[in-house]
């Protein structure tokens, strides 16, 4: 009897805290509640990934006593963990999905994961049952729905600020003890970005370079340290637009005001399954006289997904795409 007792209480506080749901994200999938550390130097382990126990690290600011060893990770809400899983070969034993599917980029590690609920609805009953030593969750989420998920199991709110992707490629490599690993690939790409600068500065340089979503049917625009804004302006030496300056979080823009800004390179990405509603704004959009009139449309600067449109942009695994995909872009070969 005290079995089925507890048993029923437990139950019973599942489902309470199942019923309360979780709210919508922010206005974008790259909105800012707030801002984070943006210095690697944020994340650190104040004792070794080979500890015999639990041990703290540090993250973005924060605490957090994790397992002396991480073998059940679950990622739901953040994106950007799953393209540092990627980069890493990190498998999670649950994942979130895009309208109930795994994205296809992601194929490579998800082949064994569960499905744990949509990006800003996740499942705890689901990701309870898969007893995980480590949720990543997300800063997009309500401060109610990561609360949720610390119910459930040690969680860490993973930054989507495209300033600390260092810190979230080295806190998975700190959690998964790929350590090296991340390392590697962080300084890999600071030499190539450097490299890469050297060779599409003088291109860029006093012109109008802009990169976009298509969200819902409407056009937005992003911080300067959001989406690949910080790959083009911080690190490849583009000069920021003031629109862009201006934004506090993702911002839609008309048009009108696209071609009043009239970039002289412009990139697009557009994924259909965030564009349901709307199958066909894209090739609506390219041909409106308006935006054919555009000078990135008209001298043939226009880079539609140019990487993968489900990749966050501000993630090690973005960036370096991105940096890939521009290497061998008209803008180098041009120069």
């Amino acid at each position: 009897m005290r079995t089925l007792v507890t048993v029923g209480m437990t139950a019973l506080a599942l489902l309470a805290m199942t019923a309360c749901g979780a709210k919508s994200e922010t206005t974008s999938g790259t909105a800012a509640p707030e801002k984070a550390a943006a210095t690697p130097a944020a994340t650190a382990a104040s004792t070794p990934a080979a500890s015999t126990g639990p041990h703290t690290i540090k993250y973005v600011g924060k605490d957090y006593t994790v397992p002396a060893k991480v073998d059940k990770v679950v990622i739901t809400g953040a994106v950007e963990s799953l393209e540092d899983a990627l980069l890493l070969d990190v498998k999670p034993v649950g994942a979130l999905t895009v309208s109930g599917k795994f994205p296809a980029v992601f194929a490579p590690i998800t082949d064994k994961a569960e499905g744990i609920g949509e990006k800003t609805q996740p499942n705890l009953e689901t990701i309870l049952k898969l007893k995980p030593d480590v949720i990543l969750s997300s800063t997009k989420f309500p401060a109610e729905t990561n609360e949720k998920l610390t119910k459930v199991g040690l969680t860490i709110p993973v930054s989507h600020l495209a300033t600390d992707w260092e810190n979230n490629l080295l806190l998975l490599g700190e959690l998964t003890g790929k350590q090296a690993k991340a390392k590697e690939v962080l300084d890999k790409y600071k030499k190539d970005s450097a490299a890469l600068k050297e060779k599409i500065g003088p291109v860029l340089k006093n012109k109008k370079v802009l990169a976009l979503r298509v969200r819902s049917g409407s056009l937005f625009i992003y911080p300067q340290d959001v989406f690949f804004n910080p790959s083009l302006y911080a690190e490849l030496g583009a000069t920021v637009p003031e629109e862009v300056k201006a934004a506090k979080a993702q911002a839609g823009i008309s048009l009108e005001k696209l071609s009043e800004m009239n970039p002289d390179y412009l990139f697009i990405e557009f994924a259909e399954d965030e564009n349901k509603d709307t199958p066909k704004v894209f090739e609506d959009l390219k041909n409106n006289p308006i935006f054919k009139n555009i000078n990135a449309v008209k001298n043939g600067q226009l880079y539609t997904n140019i990487v993968d449109p489900m990749l966050q942009g501000g993630t090690a695994y973005s960036k370096i795409k991105f940096l890939e995909a521009l290497s061998a872009s008209k803008i180098v070969q041009a120069k």
